[in-house]
């Protein structure tokens, strides 16, 4: 009879295998679709990879960068955890100073030991909940003005397009996290609630269609979004020129939600299914 142990042991090596695997899956599927997009040149995803971004946004941010011939420059950065994977660390390590805000205590606590020899010099520190009445004061705080922002990020898992829809601030280049479960042509966005805390599930933040608009009216343009249908990218219209692609719309730049690519390389293949109040559908 197997000594138990060992069963356990045994299932525990093949766990490891399989996912090991599966990461080397992970980045052939990745390359596949990247190979599909290069024969446009202007398209941002073969342009993706990860350092520290949560999937492949630092390789996308600093492409964009190079287009707009941004090599230094100042970040907002909106839901950071605890700071070491977001999307503005990458740029820290290359020269950029900024803000970040974290609503959770204790990923601040763990940011003013891991950060400490870059805080306050190279990084500033919120610890707030960021709503519609105070993202534009705290930018402010910050030490930024209307014009003097180069890069804000936000992700919040819920709340983000409205504070989007309120910015008062023209940064350059804009990240915000989209739900892919919708398609491109689709317009949806939860009912704002400043007190909501993501459940983990499908129910969260705004289809892609829903923040080019909301974007379109502050003056921005859709320019990318990641392979794996997790963040788009809006750089002000001022600065597009022809440095993208032609077609902007979001049902010709939206990518389906791929988190599997990046998070678990399979084991799981999205967020579970859910449903909420949403905006258009409240009357």
């Amino acid at each position: 009879m197997l000594d138990r142990q060992f069963v356990l042991n045994l299932a525990n090596q093949i766990a490891n295998f399989q996912q090991r695997n599966n990461g080397y899956l992970a980045r052939q599927e990745i390359e596949r679709l990247h190979s599909e997009l290069c024969h446009d040149e202007k398209r941002l995803e073969p342009f993706g990879f990860k350092v520290y971004s949560q999937g492949d946004e630092d390789g996308i941010i600093e492409e964009i960068c190079r287009r707009l011939k941004m090599t230094l420059g100042t970040f907002f950065e909106i839901g950071v955890e605890n700071g070491l994977e977001c999307n503005s660390l990458y740029l820290i390590h290359r020269g950029w100073k900024g803000c970040w805000i974290e609503g959770n205590q204790n990923y601040c606590d763990s940011i003013q030991k891991k950060f400490a020899s870059i805080i306050p010099r190279r990084l500033q520190l919120f610890s707030k909940t960021v709503s519609v009445d105070n993202i534009n004061s705290l930018i402010v705080e910050a030490g930024f003005d209307r014009n003097n922002l180069d890069f804000l990020s936000i992700d919040i898992d819920g709340n983000d397009i409205y504070l989007l829809e309120c910015l008062e601030h023209f940064p350059k280049i804009i990240c915000i996290e989209y739900n892919a479960r919708f398609p491109g042509n689709l317009i949806k966005k939860q009912v704002y609630d400043p007190k909501r805390f993501w459940q983990e599930t499908d129910y969260f933040g705004s289809s892609l269609s829903a923040l080019c608009e909301a974007a379109d009216k502050k003056g921005y343009r859709l320019v990318g979004t990641n392979i794996t249908g997790t963040n788009a990218f809006f750089v002000r219209s001022d600065l597009v020129e022809n440095l993208f692609c032609e077609n902007c719309s979001p049902e010709g730049l939206y990518n389906p939600p791929r988190y599997w690519l990046i998070f678990d390389h399979y084991k799981y293949v999205g967020h579970p299914p859910d449903f909420g109040p949403y905006a258009d559908l409240t009357e």
